[in-house]
């Protein structure tokens, strides 16, 4: 096993996993570790073979959150060293949820605090039978105010509302109810169920999961006027014309399977 807290691969297929190596302390992270996630997103981000997103984690727990020697560290804070870890983490999250590919987060195991942040940011998540979470923060008289908007769009205002303020654990099942997980399956099928969806991604054009993906963060809290819908009539035209459009348009027509299923 290797002494990073972070690891970092990219498979043949383009798959990309990211994970979390501090089994020891449950992946519980600091601001050093947050630097280091936010700069491997914004590299895969940016390396066209990359074709998906993996976020996984070693050990028993897929992340405690924030590390308590970090918490011991910011319980002597000013308000802007406050700000700046804040921000700090604020921008992984953004970099996470805004990745143009995508993002799948495998919960192997418990997820506090902040770990409950980062698999709101991911598109899906598959979890097994183990995996429990909780929004503990107000119990030590704080508040999870940066993973909030992508918690909130995760299981919805009701449900944040409760779990925000009764920092209660929940479970896999729970999870699954709420939207947090896509689905839950038996520790032993864990990996199994995450290969096939990869597959299924694959599969798909990756232009046009890319465009998919936008569609969903650039018009999930606007209003439906005229403006949003001659855009989304701009964006189905841009893309059947497109290299990418053109190509999965002919293979449907032809019968066979489009160039990407070949990585061509």
């Amino acid at each position: 096993m290797t002494d990073a807290t972070l690891i970092c691969d990219v498979d043949q297929r383009g798959v990309a996993t990211l994970t979390l190596n501090r089994p020891a302390l449950h992946n519980a992270f600091d601001d050093s570790l947050i630097a280091e996630i936010h700069a491997a997103l914004t590299t895969l981000a940016a390396n066209p073979a990359v074709r998906l997103l993996i976020l996984a984690a070693n050990g028993k727990s897929f992340s405690a959150g924030a590390d308590a020697n970090w918490m011991r560290r910011m319980a002597n804070y000013s308000v802007e060293e406050n700000l700046r870890d804040a921000r700090a983490l604020a921008a992984l999250l953004d970099a996470l949820n805004g990745f143009p590919h995508p993002t799948i987060a495998r919960v192997n195991g418990a997820a506090f605090g902040g770990g409950v942040g980062l698999v709101s940011c991911c598109d899906m998540a598959i979890g097994n039978t183990r995996a429990s979470f909780c929004l503990s923060e107000v119990k030590i008289g704080l508040i999870p105010a940066t993973i909030s908007p992508y918690v909130i769009n995760a299981i919805g205002g009701r449900a944040a509302r409760r779990y925000f303020l009764s920092a209660e654990r929940f479970d896999a099942n729970t999870a699954t109810e709420l939207g947090l997980l896509s689905e839950c399956v038996d520790d032993d099928q864990l990996d199994a169920r995450l290969e096939q969806l990869v597959a299924q991604l694959l599969a798909n054009g990756p232009s046009a999961m890319r465009a998919a993906k936008q569609l969903v963060l650039d018009y999930q809290n606007c209003e439906t006027n005229s403006a949003l819908i001659e855009d989304s009539c701009q964006r189905i035209a841009d893309i059947r014309v497109s290299p990418e459009g053109q190509e999965g348009l002919t293979a449907f027509l032809e019968k066979r399977q489009a160039a990407w299923h070949s990585g061509e």
